[in-house]
């Protein structure tokens, strides 16, 4: 998050363990962190600190999976209905983000492994139960019609030379239409193939066989334009479908 400009960025993990008895549960875990290498150890010195026991949080971001999904919920739902200090108390919600949707995801084990969009769910109805304002949040990420379109537009200036001068009259002419077709390869079908199909033309949804999705037959409910076995396959299925093979 300091990477991305905040000045005042905080984890998690560092947040909670300057609030005295904010987990009840911590004595009861036995489990360690790994230890900052030297260069971050460097670079964590040289940004100044701040008390966060007297700031308010203006904003949450769950960037990552939670590891601890008990404390973090508690501390977030802290946060969030206090106004950012917990301990106090307010009518102003401070604004929560996440940076992806997935209720699942394939990992190395047989069957599928909760993700963010779970740890949302969980947060949500939890803070919906204990406080009496629903909670108010952004959620970017697949399937986000959003996520397309930024996708498209970003493919559009990597399209373009760096001046127009250069461009000869074809190439204009190409450059001020749109993309023909825009190919989203994916093994979520909730994830993956509903977002190409929300997000409409020119995109054209691929769905593989390697992970979420197993089935023999397309999707029932969110059924791709194509279906393949192996991302290779997808890739040669494209280089068909546009003659290049």
């Amino acid at each position: 998050m300091s990477e991305y400009g905040f000045k005042k960025a905080v984890s998690l993990d560092e947040y909670a363990s300057y609030f005295n008895s904010i987990d009840p549960l911590s004595p009861h875990k036995t489990w360690t962190t790994k230890q900052p290498c030297d260069e971050h150890i460097k670079f964590s010195e040289s940004v100044p600190r701040f008390d966060v026991t007297s700031e308010r949080v203006k904003a949450a971001f769950v960037v990552s999976d939670p590891v601890d999904w008990g404390r973090d919920i508690q501390v977030l739902c802290d946060i969030l209905r206090s106004g950012g200090l917990p301990g106090e108390r307010s009518q102003h919600q401070p604004h929560m983000y996440f940076a992806a949707d997935d209720l699942e995801y394939q990992a190395a084990f047989p069957s599928e492994r909760l993700g963010m969009g779970a740890f949302r769910i969980a947060l949500e109805s939890i803070f919906n139960r204990i406080h009496h304002r629903p909670l108010e949040y952004t959620s970017f990420g697949k399937p986000n019609t959003f996520v397309f379109e930024n996708a498209e537009s970003i493919l559009k200036q990597l399209q373009s030379p760096a001046s127009d001068d250069d461009l000869n009259e074809d190439y204009k002419d190409m450059k001020s239409h749109h993309f023909e077709t825009l190919y989203m390869i994916g093994d979520n079908p909730l994830v993956d193939v509903k977002g190409a199909r929300q997000a409409g033309h020119p995109w054209f949804s691929i769905l593989t066989r390697t992970g979420v999705f197993r089935g023999k037959e397309n999707h029932t409910d969110y059924p791709a334009d194509h279906v393949v076995d192996t991302v290779e396959e997808a890739m040669e299925y494209i280089l068909q479908r546009e003659g290049y093979a």
